[in-house]
């Protein structure tokens, strides 16, 4: 299995780009388009990956950190989710951000991936809902009367990030959903 590797960036392209070890062998790598924004030709680079063995090809996938190394390969065990189709989850924001979609079960959020459809997303909330542990994604979002209270900022325009960033910094013992919603409009 091949995890990590070491080398220079050679050439970029739409999905991939092309990494030259030090021993003079050249790997592509798919990536998403997002995360190649961050790699410069010629740069030195270190990059994890998940190596696909399929009967035509094998096919290595990069990734920025051992985080979205693992989380990827979480998504890997749902059925019906493939690389192409685990690359496109992480493409829709931060993995603490897919993450509290899966655990609020969050399905029409997932379904904004491309070739994701509602039953998909639906066993990927099944399967792997008890399998984020809630110190991953931090409990002030989790579940209860701060994921409403997160919903409701998203409802009125504010980003994921935003809104998770906001009810971070909520006190909820002691308070209903309205009175904390009331707050976190004030701190903005």
């Amino acid at each position: 299995m091949i995890t990590l590797l070491r080398g220079t960036v050679e050439a970029k392209g739409k999905g991939y780009l092309t990494l030259l070890t030090p021993s003079g062998v050249g790997y592509e790598v798919r990536m998403s388009n997002l995360e190649l924004t961050q790699y410069a030709v010629s740069e030195g680079t270190t990059i994890h990956t998940y190596l696909k063995v399929a009967e035509q090809a094998l096919e290595l996938y990069g990734f920025p950190s051992i985080q979205k190394r693992e989380f990827f390969m979480k998504l890997l065990t749902v059925s019906g989710v493939g690389p192409k189709s685990a690359m496109n989850i992480l493409a829709l924001g931060s993995i603490d951000d897919i993450k509290s979609a899966i655990v609020r079960g969050d399905v029409k959020y997932l379904t904004a991936v491309q070739g994701m459809g509602k039953k998909t997303a639906e066993r990927m909330v099944v399967e792997l809902k008890s399998k984020i542990a809630v110190k991953d994604i931090g409990q002030d979002i989790t579940g209860g009367i701060l994921s409403e209270v997160m919903d409701g900022l998203v409802s009125m325009g504010y980003t994921r990030s935003e809104a998770k960033d906001v009810v971070q910094t909520l006190d909820p013992k002691g308070k209903d959903t309205e009175t904390l919603l009331k707050e976190a409009l004030k701190r903005n």
